[in-house]
C-alpha cells in the first residue's frame, strides 16, 4: 500500500485532532490516498477518548492552573497526559478495505505491527497485550484509538518517551473514583516511558520508526491541501475547542 507522509511542523493540539477528522473524511470520499504522519505541538494537553468524563479523567482546576490544554478527540480509549517532547503520537487514516478481512481486535494488532518491530529494532521490548496496548515487560509503553468514518479509518497511537509523574498525577485523575455516573473511565496501568530502554533522543527514536514504516509500505512525503488545512482550523473553531464538544460529557 502506499501512504502519502505529512509533516506539519509543530501545531495545537486541538488542529492535530482536525486534521484527523478532516484527513479521515477526505479519504472515505475518496480525494487523498492512505496517509501517515507524526505529531509535534508546544503546549502541554490532556487528549481524552470521544465517550470520556472530563469530571472522572482530568482535575480541571489544576489543568486550568498549569495552562493545561483539554482536547476530546473524536476516536475512543483513554486519557494522555502529553507535554511537548515527552510522546511518540502518531496518526495513519487507511480504507476500510485494508482491514475488513480482520476482526476489530486483530485490526489494531495488524495496523501496530509495524510499531512493535520499530521498537524492538532499536532495543526497546515491546508486544501486544489486551486490544490496543503496547507494552513491555515493566508497563504499558503505548495505547492505541480507532474511529471509522464511511470507507476510512483512522488509528493512532500515543507512546510514552519520556513521563513527569507529578505533573501526570496533579492533572489526571488516575485510580480515583468516579464523580460522573456516565462515561468510560481509563484504566490504571503502570507506563514504561522509552527512555527506560534506550538512550536515543525522540527525534531520533521518530527517525528510525518513519525508517521501518517505510519498510512495510511506500512512502511518499506529501502535503495538506489548502482545502484540508483550511476545513481542519474551522473544526477548530467549532468542535476541538468548543465547551459544547470539550465538556460534552463533563
Amino acid at each position: 500500500m502506499h501512504f502519502t507522509y505529512i509533516d506539519t511542523g509543530s501545531i495545537n493540539p486541538a488542529l492535530h485532532c482536525a486534521l484527523d477528522e478532516v484527513l479521515t473524511r477526505s479519504l472515505a470520499k475518496g480525494q487523498r490516498g492512505p496517509t501517515f504522519r507524526f505529531w509535534e505541538w508546544e503546549t502541554p494537553c490532556v487528549v481524552f477518548g470521544s465517550s470520556q468524563s472530563v469530571s472522572n479523567e482530568i482535575n480541571v482546576e489544576q489543568a486550568k492552573e498549569h495552562g493545561i490544554q483539554l482536547v476530546r478527540r473524536i476516536s475512543g480509549g483513554g486519557a494522555m497526559f502529553m507535554e511537548p517532547g515527552t510522546c511518540v503520537t502518531w496518526s495513519m487514516v487507511v480504507p476500510t478495505d485494508m482491514v475488513k478481512q480482520y476482526s476489530f481486535k486483530e485490526s489494531y494488532k495488524v495496523l501496530n505491527q509495524w510499531y512493535v518491530d520499530g521498537l524492538n529494532a532499536i532495543g526497546i521490548q515491546a508486544g501486544f497485550a489486551g486490544i490496543n496496548d503496547i507494552v513491555s515487560p515493566n508497563g504499558k509503553i503505548a495505547g492505541s484509538a480507532q474511529k471509522r468514518i464511511g470507507k476510512g479509518v483512522l488509528h493512532h497511537v500515543t507512546s510514552a518517551y519520556s513521563i513527569n509523574q507529578d505533573s501526570m498525577f496533579k492533572v489526571l485523575r488516575i485510580g480515583m473514583p468516579s464523580v460522573a455516573e456516565r462515561g468510560l473511565r481509563s484504566a490504571k496501568k503502570p507506563v514504561d516511558p522509552m527512555v527506560n530502554q534506550t538512550e536515543r533522543s525522540r527525534s531520533e527514536v521518530i527517525a528510525a520508526l518513519k525508517d521501518e514504516f517505510a519498510k512495510y509500505y511506500e512512502l511518499e512525503d506529501g502535503e495538506l491541501t489548502p482545502e484540508e488545512l483550511a476545513q481542519a482550523q474551522e473544526l477548530v473553531e467549532t468542535k476541538f475547542s468548543n465547551p459544547e464538544w470539550v465538556f460534552r460529557l463533563p
